[in-house]
């Protein structure tokens, strides 16, 4: 694919977007609109084929496996992503340790606006909502009711669940799932990394998610919480120092008296029992790399020491083995255990598990509880570089009962994609995204007993001799599947979201569940539930019931409910396409699928809107996408359609692309790829071709950011877009192509050398204009130009900017909206804050947890204004109580 070129960027702030939830339709289900498979852009086949696109390449210009150089790897829809979302938080260098945590010390120090949010989104999300099975939307698929992505599960036999989000704190139930409440609120970090309960029933938690996915942050240390049943997390219950602030955690384990965490800094220990003092580092491969080390400020440092999992023999704690190294493949991977008191590389002696670097990533470990079996998941760098079809090496079984094995292979991904597998196409195949879906756990009752997870779920009740695929990707494409409006999946069972990263099984009165959490929430079934013929679950329960909202947002849109009076609200979402909720609704639903982006909505009628997949694929629909299906069968029922702008169609836009409409004419649309898009139709557009270029910024540049007032266009972009080389500008023109120019931005001036963000016009002047700009100031980030601020005003058409962030602290600026009275609001990476008329000092505005807000809006009145969290939901305040 033709796309910026981009750096290994995600662990110095944030951690990339997952796939897309892309579905497979049977060709008896094809429709001929316009030659577009069913489900449009979100289908298998196409990212089957760029996959084995990109593959191609990098298996002929990189043999050596390097990660994520700037050659091309990688550079397919499930990775690229990942580099994006960090890009605009670290360009153009290397963010130290503890910038966030010191952002979230000085915004709380703010003064507080008066008013309160409300959350509009705490109720259920139904992804299979009959009333919008229109031709983008992935209803009837199977998932149910969802929620934000998990990233780590805990529970206990007394009917206590706990669910760890990517990105909206920890969540607690009582009821074995379900009825939900937060518990982590008052931590710095909502990021959550590892959960786990030790043997006197504390509750672990390891903050800073850990699947190298750049839409997740970095966390602050490690938490633990003697009563779990009752208790919440505060600040106070950190163990040991700051040793791990600013890393993430994937695993916490326990052996020995300790407890071990495998973080982005090396594998690290500390007392069970004595939760003070610092904790010791183990083992780091490339200790140089490290904070303070000598070669700390290198681009590659944030990749140098990562560390997957701990496995600890039951039989002799003593017996360590680290799982070590960079998912894409570096010299220091591979398997590590103790020799004459120095950690060592385990060269051979594995059995079937590799010990070579090219063959070690991102791995999972699991142990019976009777000690007598351990198993792993390992993911290979070589596999991912070289193969289009999956990522991993397989699924292993070590019967001795030790780490050190030997190791029998007993799944790999042709045999799992042959066991009812949804992901049977060529370039997407079991375990493709084995880098970032894993999990693995063993029945406690039974240690041949296994669950596990990678882009679906997996059961072996014979230690690997036999499995099912118990929760598949999807429904679509089995001969069960069917679009009817009255069944929520055709004749097929539930089954889970896509993408599984946590794991647990508890007790509930006596009875034993498995619970798993992905991309869409947290489900449940008995851990010796029902199958069909087919070997899928037919028992699976999503407990997402809307008391529990981590749902990850990048946009927001609203508009008047000409049905039901009071206003629509909708929003693109991380990997849970885009909901909408009307103003009667009950429970929201999702009318388009994927990855949402960025999002318009006629202010007149909300019902008409254009929501973005990625790379400025967008669609538009004018009565919410509401559709029962017969588009199938006939299509000219379809009700939305693919309305992208050429660059579209050569990537050369962000991940997700900026997406505007003129403040004064809601028909006068702006994209931001390479080119700045224009088109006049407003939501009668049908076509790409409507599309008008009024501006090429040239190879290798795309956009960050468009605002459009009265025909006058403002357009930043970066290129490169990653610390080798960052380049960023701003260009100013009119609507019908004339007046274009750049605004002259030297690296030291007034303007930082960091991304460019978002633009607010004020409404009643387009000339006065202001930017918001992400990334830290030069005190946190390591890169040429850094500067500081991260609000800045021009009154002159952009020609010149002033630095108005005065009492804001240093924290990354996503977005930013004038007010019809003139305030300024600014969407941050902890809240948002506000400016009021005629001041110059910022307030914090209400009370949310440390969660980004991406996007802002206001409704058709101007007096509420929406916020779009990536992490807890779609909330709102009245702006008069602002005041």
């Amino acid at each position: 694919m033709s796309v910026p070129t981009r750096g290994r960027r995600w662990f110095t702030v944030c951690a990339l977007t997952a796939s897309a939830a892309l579905v497979a339709i049977p060709p008896s289900a094809a429709s001929g609109r316009g030659g577009v498979d069913p489900f449009g852009v979100r289908t298998l086949h196409r990212l089957a084929k760029e996959r084995e696109q990109s593959v191609g390449a990098r298996a002929s210009s990189s043999p050596r496996l390097q990660a994520d150089d700037d050659d091309g790897n990688e550079a397919d829809e499930i990775a690229e992503g990942a580099d994006q979302y960090a890009e605009a938080r670290t360009s153009p260098g290397v963010i130290a340790p503890g910038a966030y945590g010191a952002a979230w010390r000085d915004l709380r120090k703010l003064p507080a606006t008066k008013g309160a949010w409300h959350n509009l989104t705490d109720l259920p999300y139904n992804s299979d909502d009959a009333r919008y099975r229109d031709i983008d939307s992935n209803s009837s698929g199977g998932s149910g009711n969802v929620t934000g992505r998990m990233a780590a599960l805990a529970a206990d036999d007394d009917g206590y669940v706990y669910a760890g989000s990517a990105g909206g704190g920890v969540w607690r139930s009582r009821h074995g799932g379900g009825h939900w409440q937060p518990i982590s609120d008052a931590l710095p970090a909502q990021s959550t990394g590892a959960l786990a309960l030790d043997g006197a029933g504390r509750l672990w938690l390891g903050t800073g998610e850990a699947t190298t996915n750049a839409d997740a942050y970095l966390g602050s240390g490690v938490y633990v919480l003697a009563h779990p049943h009752h208790g919440r997390f505060s600040a106070r219950l950190r163990v040991g120092g700051d040793e791990l602030d600013s890393t993430t955690i994937h695993e916490l384990r326990f052996g020995g008296g300790k407890v071990w965490a495998a973080t982005s800094e090396g594998v690290w220990s500390h007392s069970t029992k004595k939760l003070s003092g610092s904790w010791k580092r183990e083992f780091a491969p490339n200790p140089e790399f490290l904070p303070g080390g000598s070669k700390a400020d290198d681009p590659d440092a944030p990749y140098k020491n990562i560390a997957n999992d701990i496995a600890i023999d039951p039989k002799d704690p003593s017996t360590v083995v680290l799982a070590v190294g960079w998912r894409s493949g570096d010299d220091y991977n591979g398997f590590y255990a103790k020799s004459h008191g120095t950690w060592t590389r385990i060269t051979g002696g594995l059995g079937d598990l590799p010990a070579d670097s090219d063959g070690v990533g991102n791995v999972t470990f699991a142990r019976s509880a009777d000690g007598s079996r351990y198993y792993a998941i390992d993911q290979s760098p070589e596999q991912l570089n070289t193969n289009p079809d999956s990522g991993l090496e397989g699924i292993f079984v070590s019967k001795s009962g030790s780490p050190t094995g030997p190791w029998t292979k007993i799944a790999d991904y042709k045999g799992l994609a042959a066991d009812n597998s949804a992901l049977t196409s060529p370039g997407y195949m079991p375990g493709v995204q084995a880098w970032y879906n894993q999990f693995l756990t063993v029945d406690p009752s039974d240690p041949r007993h296994v669950y596990a997870g990678l882009e679906e779920v997996y059961e072996t009740k014979d230690g690997g001799g036999t499995w099912s695929t118990v929760g598949p990707y999807w429904n679509f494409g089995f001969s069960c599947w069917s679009i009817d409006p009255a069944k929520q999946t055709g004749d097929c069972n539930q089954t889970t979201h896509s993408d599984q990263h946590g794991v647990a099984i508890g007790r509930v009165h006596g009875k034993s569940f498995v619970y798993v959490g992905n991309d869409g929430g947290v489900y449940r079934r008995p851990v010796n539930g029902s199958q069909d013929a087919s070997g899928h679950a037919t028992d699976w329960t999503s407990l997402n019931d809307g008391t529990i909202d981590t749902l990850q947002y990048y946009s927001v849109g609203i508009g008047k409910d000409l049905d039901h009076g009071g206003v629509s609200v909708t929003g693109g979402l991380q990997d849970n396409g885009q909901s909408i909720l009307r103003s009667d609704d009950k429970v929201m639903g999702s009318d388009f699928g994927g990855d949402g982006g960025d999002t318009l909505t006629d202010p007149a009628n909300g019902c008409n809107i254009a929501e973005e997949y990625v790379y400025l694929a967008i669609q538009v629909t004018n009565n919410c996408a509401v559709n029962d299906g017969s588009w199938t069968t006939d299509a000219s029922k379809a009700t939305s359609y693919g309305v992208a702008p050429p660059d579209n169609a050569t990537s050369e836009a962000r991940f997700i692309a900026p997406l505007a409409t003129d403040l004064k004419n809601g028909s006068t649309w702006i994209a931001g790829g390479r080119h700045v898009w224009v088109q006049t139709h407003g939501y009668a557009i049908r076509s790409g071709s409507e599309w008008t270029s009024v501006h090429d910024f040239g190879a290798g540049r795309v956009a960050t950011a468009v605002a459009a007032s009265g025909g006058k266009i403002y357009a930043a972009w970066c290129g490169p877009c990653n610390n080798q080389g960052f380049a960023r500008g701003i260009a100013v023109g009119n609507a019908d192509g004339t007046g274009w120019h750049d605004i002259a931005l030297p690296v030291n001036g007034t303007v930082p050398n960091r991304y460019l963000s978002g633009f607010a016009v004020d409404p009643k002047n387009a000339d006065h204009v202001f930017l918001a700009v992400n990334g830290f100031s030069r005190h946190w980030t390591e890169g040429p130009g850094a500067g500081v601020g991260h609000v800045f005003e021009s009154r002159d058409g952009g020609t010149t900017w002033k630095d108005i962030s005065a009492n804001l602290p240093d924290v990354p600026a996503d977005s930013a909206l004038v007010t019809a009275d003139g305030g300024l609001a600014v969407a941050t990476d902890l809240g948002v804050v506000y400016r009021a008329p005629g001041r110059t000092k910022w307030q914090r505005v209400g009370s949310l947890p440390a969660v980004a807000v991406l996007q802002l809006k206001t409704g058709p009145d101007g007096g509420t204004l929406y916020a779009a969290t990536h992490g807890r939901g779609i909330y709102a305040v009245k702006l008069r109580s602002l005041r």
